[in-house]
């Protein structure tokens, strides 16, 4: 499956879960769908920390992203999913088993994509 057709389905995905009340997937979803765009940024060379991005590329016009694999999107929920499970872990050692059962249910959504 390409990025689009990724962001397609995730986007579907997030219209139903809006339209459900399922808050918690709903922010799932934008945070997949903002991974695949971000991914797809092309980095701006020379950047310095202290210029902003608009100003360092201005009148070099359009650049294409990035295209997307299937390994690429894989790659991207599967990091997004081993985040949420580390996360899940450090909280449930911190006594926080409310939050950390979040993100796990968070993770297996994401298996859902993969």
């Amino acid at each position: 499956m390409t990025a689009e057709e990724t962001r397609q389905q995730l986007r579907g995905d997030l219209k139903d879960a809006m339209r459900a009340g399922r808050k918690d997937e709903v922010g799932l979803l934008r945070s997949l769908v903002a991974a695949i765009d971000n991914a797809e940024a092309v980095p701006v060379a020379g950047l310095d920390d202290n210029i902003s991005p608009l100003r360092a590329s201005a009148g070099k016009g359009e650049v294409p992203r990035l295209v997307l694999g299937e390994g690429d999107i894989r790659a991207i929920f599967e990091s997004e999913q081993a985040e949420r499970i580390a996360a899940a872990a450090t909280l449930e050692k911190a006594g926080q088993a409310g939050p950390a059962e979040r993100l796990r249910g968070e993770a297996g959504l994401i298996g859902r994509y993969l």
